[in-house]
Formats: C-alpha cells, structure tokens, sequence
C-alpha cells in the first residue's frame, strides 16, 4: 500500500513532462469513449484526469461539461492553464473525499485504476455519482500486460497494478451493470452502467 502524499509527489514531478510524454491511441480511445456513452450534450467526470489528455476527445464529441479531478496541484494547475474553455473546469482534490452538488451522465477513469489502492472503495464512490443511466468507464488505451509491464518501474511504489478486466467487472457488478469487458492486446476497459 501506498500514502496518498506519495502519489501527489510522483505526479507533481511527472507534471511538466506528462503531455509531450503522451502516447495516446486515437482508435483505442474512440473506442473506449463510444463504449463509455460519452457523445453530446452529455456531462463527464473525468477522474484521476491529470493535465486533462482526454479534453479533445471531449470537445469533438461535444460534451455539455467536463469536470476533471486530479489530486497533483501541479497536473491540475498545467490542465487549467492548457484548456480555457467555459466547459471544462478542473477540481483539486481526493476523488474519494470530494463532494459535488450534481450528478453525472459518465464517469471516466482513464490511464490510472493502479493508482488507487482501494479499487471497491473508489468503484462504490463513482456509482454514486452517476445519474439513472450513466456509465462507470475504467480504460487504459494499452493492454493489461503493458500497463503493469510499465508500472513495474518507477511507478511500482504509487501502484498497485491492474487487475484482470474480469475481476474487476466482479467488483463493478455490485454496483452497477456490467455492459462491456474488454482485456485484449490492444486495450482495457470495464464499463457498468446504473439502472
């Protein structure tokens, strides 16, 4: 396990770097946003959302609103300084201590489930969240062996790895209602919707 002081301070250092870091797959994420039930008009919490990677995706798809949280001041402060539109807001804070006075159409965990170390914990917190309808997605844009192939490095001690896409559909199925699982070479993504 992991303090959350230590996530803080890996990702603020990681922060300047993080966009020219980036190796983002156009298809994949399509794909996981389509599954996701992300299109117009529709309002997205985007957790654990960094310098805010996934806001072109947003606006081509024409999101109503975007709210990103991030726990890294430095990530949120470079997402809020790259992405000025009246749409997009990014909050600072632990997803799983914040509150909000709405709900939301979909949920987006992006690139990032290893990094919180209570899984059921964090996947009970975002059903919450979600309207009658939305949808939970947790996706990375690579395959399970390559994202823990990749957090077995300097990552190791702000990750716990991530888990096969079925045993977290598992734990999301107490919550919500499974409608995708995909764990493949390309690609991860778990996805329940509430009803």
């Amino acid at each position: 396990m992991f303090e959350k002081q230590a996530v803080i301070d890996f990702f603020n250092k990681l922060a300047p770097g993080w966009d020219a870091g980036q190796i983002l797959n156009a298809g994949n994420i399509n794909t996981i946003l389509d599954n996701a039930g992300v299109y117009a008009s529709r309002s997205v919490l985007d957790v654990a959302c960094g310098t805010g990677v996934l806001v072109p995706w947003y606006l081509e798809r024409e999101v109503a609103s975007v709210t990103g949280v991030d726990i890294s001041p430095e990530m949120v402060r470079i997402g809020r300084s790259n992405h000025q539109y009246p749409q997009i807001s990014f909050v600072l804070g632990d997803i799983e201590e914040l509150s909000f006075d709405q709900q939301f159409d979909c949920v987006v965990v992006f690139n990032s489930f290893p990094h919180f170390p209570k899984p059921e914990r964090l996947i009970s917190k975002l059903a919450r969240l979600l309207k009658p309808g939305g949808s939970l997605t947790i996706a990375h844009s690579m395959s399970l062996e390559q994202i823990n192939q990749h957090h077995s490095g300097s990552a190791s001690k702000v990750s716990i790895g991530l888990m096969p896409a079925d045993e977290l559909a598992e734990i999301v199925c107490k919550y919500l209602e499974v409608t995708v699982s995909i764990d493949n070479d390309e690609m991860y993504q778990v996805v329940g919707v509430k009803r």
